[in-house]
């Protein structure tokens, strides 16, 4: 599975939870970065980014058979990191994902706002 068909997947795992502000970000063209995607969403609670974590986690599993090489955040449910090497998966709740604005500090990444559906 291509990174773009991961990240394919990952939406569809965050749209099921009804996650918001879904942003796809190409970092390829951006020298020296640790992967291909971040793929960025908001929730509206530390349940619901709970569940959108785990949805993508269900979800990229059904699909493709991988599991993340690392997460983070899934104590707290403020912020969860999911590492699939090539795409890195944001979960924030809205006030944090405001505080350390991701598109702003990776500016020069192509983004893809997606619109839920």
């Amino acid at each position: 599975m291509t990174a773009e068909e991961l990240c394919k997947v990952i939406v569809k795992g965050m749209e099921d939870k009804k996650a918001s502000d879904i942003v796809m970000m190409d970092l390829r063209d951006i020298f020296s970065t640790m992967t291909d995607f971040f793929v960025i969403c908001s929730a509206t609670s530390d349940t619901q980014v709970e569940g959108i974590s785990s949805a993508i986690e269900e979800e990229v599993y059904k699909t493709n058979k991988e599991k993340p090489w690392m997460s983070e955040g899934k104590g707290t449910s403020q912020w969860v990191l999911l590492d699939y090497v090539n795409v890195v998966v944001h979960v924030f709740l809205k006030d944090k994902r405001e505080f350390y604005q991701l598109e702003e500090l990776w500016g020069d990444a192509k983004i893809t706002k997606i619109n839920p559906q």
